[in-house]
Order: C-alpha cells, then structure tokens, then sequence
C-alpha cells in the first residue's frame, strides 16, 4: 500500500528552496568580503576558507558516519555558516582556533540538534561566543585594517567599542577618551561606514553589509521586519542615554556603525530556523535584540554585545512562534 507523507506546514510553492536561498545569502556576503580582503589582505582568504572547509568537513563526516544519513552539505547551510564564523573573528586568529569554533558550530550548535531546521541557536554565533570564552586574548586582539595590506604583518589597536568600554568604566567623557593621541575612530562615520577601523573581518564596512541587505530585500531572501525594528531600537534607546548625559553616553549613529551590529542584524538575527516565523514576532524579536545588544555594551563585561544579544532572544523564539502564530485560513 502507498502512503502519502505530508511535512509539517509551511508549505512552499513559490520555486524557492533551502539550496537557492542559502546561495543567494553567499551572493549577499561578496561585498563584505571583498573588503576583509581590501583591509586585511591575505589573512581574511586563509581565514574565511579555512572556516568554510572546516565546516563543510565537520558536517559531511557527522552525518555520514554519526547519523548515518545520506550528508546535505551542498545545501548550501554549511558554507554560510563557514563564512559567518570567519567574519566574527579577527583577522590575526590562528587557524586551529578557527577550526574549533568550526567543530562546535557544526558539532554541538547544528548537529546534535539534528541539522538544519532542528537547531535551536545560531551555530555561528555559538561558535563565536565559545572562541571568545575558551581562546580571550585572541579573541579581542584586533588588527588595525591597511588598504590592500597583503601580508600576514598586522599592527594591532583599539576598536572603536574598546574605546567606548574604557569611557564608561574610567568616567571620563566619550569624546575625550575617543579622541585621544590623534584616534578619531569613533567620531569618524566615513571610516566607520566604508570599514577603514579595527574589528573583526567582516563587519568593518557597513556600507557593504548594506548592499547585501539591499540584494536579499530584492530577492526577498528575507524580510525588512527585524534588521530594521534591531536599527530602530539601538537608535531609540542609545538616543534617550545619549540625550540625558551626552559626556557619558555617545550617540546613537556610532552604536549602529560599530561593532557587529549591522552584521548581525542582516545575516544572523535573519535566520530562518532560530528567528520568528510572523511579522509581530519578528518586530518583538528585533526590539530584544537591540535592547540587550545597548545593555551588553554600555553596562556588560564585554564591549560587544551583538552575539550574546541574538543567542538570548534565539532562546524566546518557541515561545514567539508559538504566540504569534500566521493565519491559516481566510474567509
């Protein structure tokens, strides 16, 4: 007897498919790559590939031989998650550091979930965020970007958000300590715009995170909902801090331009499996992300506060759905 299995809803017709969104992200990714490449010359191409052969490696070998199931790494998931991974870090991480946020990206963060569309957080992020407990040093060692320094000799220094963190903790107004011995990183929105500043690989420039956002609104590969309600929120809270002590709080534009805000917003809060599915969910999801990420920043530990900020609102994304649920039917 034939049977008929039907998969849980969404159900798609509209042509599109795992493969042909995950590539149009890589599509999305070039213009920030090319800049890594511009700014950080050799050591972004060593490490980007070596973070996407890492992952594709560690996927194929897990599910062939630990699921025993036929492996899905022409998907397309894998290689994203490889080149997120690569562009969270700095440019100067040694390469073996690299592969083990590689391991626990694909290991512990997607496949003991059960792959693609089970895992509960950003496998990226997770890989990231355990690089940077396990290996901190490294992890916040950031090289100063050269335009096409295609060498392995980096000088290293203070991002902007480093900068920021040693105003808040020393009292010391904003602008002074930005300022300091001629640095002009945080008061620079060209530089901050274009990527001429320290951070990792692939969000020193906005405006290329940008362009790839403009190409998946077009493709409609994702929606506006939550990079914009994340924008719209840093802007808000960091603008009322800003507007009741400008000495102690900088204003809004620079928490958008530094750090890995506009990278995160686009390529990891977007996420299909660990974002919400409606529109309201995605707006409340966005807001979370923004608040915690100002919160992390100006009061936390840690200068950046984008990868904790998505890790914990991924951890409410069940109970959004399961809230704000999309209308099945219309009369």
């Amino acid at each position: 007897m034939n049977t008929l299995t039907i998969s849980p809803s969404p159900h798609i017709h509209s042509g599109d498919s795992i493969k042909k969104n995950m590539y149009g992200v890589l599509i999305a990714l070039i213009p920030a790559f090319i800049c890594s490449v511009i700014f950080f010359g050799v050591n972004a191409i060593t490490l980007t590939l070596t973070s996407v052969i890492s992952c594709v490696i560690f996927e194929y070998l897990i599910q062939k031989y630990l699921l025993k199931r036929q492996p899905t790494t022409v998907d397309g998931s894998a290689l994203i998650t490889g080149v997120l991974l690569a562009f969270n870090v700095p440019s100067n991480l040694p390469l073996w550091m690299i592969v083990v946020g590689a391991l626990v990206a694909i290991g512990v963060a997607k496949m003991s979930f059960g792959g693609l569309g089970c895992n509960i957080f950003n496998p990226a992020l997770v890989g990231r965020v355990f690089m940077l407990i396990t290996f901190p040093v490294q992890m916040t060692t950031w090289p100063l970007p050269e335009a096409f320094a295609f060498t392995a000799d980096v000088t290293t220094g203070a991002t902007p958000l480093a900068l920021l963190q040693e105003a808040f903790q020393t009292g010391r107004p904003v602008y002074e300590i930005l300022s300091v011995d001629g640095i002009k990183a945080g008061l620079d929105y060209r530089d901050m715009l274009l990527g001429d500043k320290g951070g990792s690989i692939g969000e020193i420039s906005a405006l290329a995170l940008l362009a790839g956002f403009g190409y998946m609104l077009l493709r409609k590969i994702i929606t506006w909902h939550i990079p914009v309600s994340i924008f719209a929120t840093v802007y808000v809270f960091a603008g009322i801090l800003h507007l009741c002590e400008p000495t102690l709080y900088i204003d809004p534009v620079f928490h958008l331009l530094s750090g890995g805000l506009v990278l995160g917003a686009i390529f990891m809060a977007t996420d299909y499996v660990t974002s919400p599915m409606c529109p309201k969910g995605m707006f409340l999801f966005g807001i979370g992300v923004g608040l915690l990420t100002v919160v992390i920043r100006l009061f936390g530990a840690y200068p950046e506060g984008m990868s904790f900020a998505i890790l914990i609102m991924n951890a409410f994304v069940p109970l959004l759905n399961r809230y704000f649920k999309p209308q099945r039917f219309k009369k």
